[in-house]
């Protein structure tokens, strides 16, 4: 493969959409036109469809093991559908989110078996594993806080509570641990957003170069 594929992960309200958005006006000013950007879910036609049954639709509940192997199918279609071409063309793919949101969430927040998560993940992305990922890690307590300030009212996911960010947040931490090679851990509690956005422009420039 030619391309690059960046993923960014964290828990919610540490700022990961601010940052996905920092980069999106970097690189239409910087013309970087092989940059593109993506979300999983979300990222295909049947990526929209699950992410609405996922994360919005308020009144239907599905178990946490359907749950994941809703996101393994998008995470399917997704890789063969977007990832691999774009890869092939020398691009540069960010994704909000990716393998390791579900090893956080469904594994160490739901307590689903993570051994098989990650069999499910490997059928899945056929062989194709982020180059760097980047965790935006803060306190859970804190990044409630910030999401209360504006107002979020959040999704499902976030709607869980905060001992759940909690696990998340350590099941984060622990995979990042297993794989220090592909992980870049950014602490977002003490500094400003352009501070950050610095910082994640660094470690991209480190593997695009």
């Amino acid at each position: 493969m030619k391309g690059k594929f960046i993923t960014l992960e964290g828990i919610d309200g540490v700022g990961k959409t601010t940052q996905l958005e920092l980069l999106k006006i970097f690189a239409h000013e910087k013309s970087k036109d092989n940059w593109i950007f993506t979300r999983n879910p979300g990222g295909t036609e049947l990526g929209i469809e699950l992410r609405e049954i996922l994360l919005n639709n308020q009144t239907l509940r599905v178990t946490p093991l359907a749950e994941t192997l809703l996101y393994i199918a998008d995470r399917a279609e997704h890789i063969s559908k977007f990832v691999i071409p774009a890869l092939e063309e020398d691009t540069i793919i960010i994704c909000d989110r990716f393998i390791d949101s579900t090893v956080a969430y469904q594994g160490y927040g739901r307590g689903l078996n993570i051994a098989n998560i990650h069999k499910l993940n490997e059928i899945a992305i056929q062989g194709i594993k982020p180059d760097l990922t980047i965790l935006f890690d803060a306190d859970p307590s804190i990044s409630f806080q910030r999401a209360k300030s504006r107002g979020q009212s959040g999704d499902k996911i976030e709607a869980e509570g905060l001992e759940f960010q909690k696990k998340i947040r350590a099941g984060f931490l622990e995979i990042a641990q297993l794989e220090p090679e592909r992980f870049c851990i950014i602490d977002v509690a003490k500094k400003n957003p352009s501070e950050i956005h610095e910082n994640v422009l660094k470690e991209i420039e480190k593997i695009i170069t």
